[in-house]
């Protein structure tokens, strides 16, 4: 379907007017009418698959990861689109003045890592899935660290959450964002950079329909989960993604010196 066209001023407008404000909460509200008029206006964005987005009801949306600022235009395509994502982030972020205000209020998961915590994401997920959350969430964990900026080894936490709460899992691809915020932390919002978001039909996970959750399960239904991610990203980006899968592990990229880590690390692992 390649990329989609940048949208106009007057679908801008329309999308400020429509976007949904109800249930953000005031901080995570306040927020996102700060933020907006710089993502929408300061962008040339586009997207498209808004018809793949439940209207109602729990769904997870999986997304590939290149730029801090990938929540912010998944944000803005939710809301535009009728619903607000919850996003899974580091619970450390908890703890930070007005930052813990913005997403305990707009009913963002908290992830606690090697610690006795560790499982509150996941039932945080699941709760988040029942009560009809759209949960959103970054299976790489940070921010890609493949060279060509496509995704690299995925977390299986993704497919754990999908295969207990039977919620449908909406691929979306990211595209531009890093552009816009490139990994060294500074925006360079001029000249405005083209950004695009891409939604595809839900995965079927019905294969792994009632097998046990082993690693070679999850691994596998996580393994699908991503091809239709980058699938997508292959459309707008109009190319082909490499033969094999960038692994962190096994081919540790060295980082730049004062290159930060992604502080979200949004993923459940």
């Amino acid at each position: 379907m390649g990329v989609p066209p940048e949208l106009t001023v007057w679908q801008k407008v329309v999308a400020t007017v429509r976007r949904r404000r109800r249930g953000s909460g005031f901080w995570f509200g306040l927020a996102i009418a700060v933020i907006w008029p710089f993502v929408v206006f300061g962008t040339r964005l586009g997207w498209r698959g808004a018809e793949h987005l439940p209207r109602t009801g729990g769904a997870l949306l999986v997304g590939n990861h290149v730029s801090f600022s990938d929540p912010i235009f998944d944000i803005a395509f939710g809301t535009a689109h009728g619903r607000i994502p919850r996003f899974l982030a580091k619970g450390e972020l908890w703890s930070v003045p007005v930052v813990k205000w913005v997403l305990g209020h707009g009913g963002h998961i908290p992830v606690y890592r090697s610690s006795k915590r560790a499982a509150e994401s996941f039932t945080g997920s699941i709760d988040a899935l029942e009560r009809g959350e759209i949960v959103a969430i970054y299976p790489e964990g940070t921010y890609t660290r493949d060279p060509g900026h496509w995704p690299m080894k995925p977390k299986n936490g993704v497919a754990r959450i999908a295969l207990r709460s039977g919620a449908p899992v909406i691929p979306m691809a990211n595209w531009g964002t890093q552009d816009f915020l490139p990994a060294d932390g500074r925006p360079t919002p001029f000249p405005r950079k083209r950004v695009t978001v891409a939604l595809g039909p839900p995965v079927d996970l019905s294969e792994f329909a009632g097998k046990p959750l082993t690693k070679t399960t999850l691994d596998a239904a996580t393994a699908k989960i991503m091809d239709a991610v980058t699938g997508l990203l292959e459309e707008l980006r109009g190319e082909t993604r490499p033969a094999t899968t960038y692994d962190p592990e096994a081919r540790p990229r060295p980082e730049a010196p004062g290159e930060p880590l992604d502080p979200a690390e949004r993923a459940a692992g």
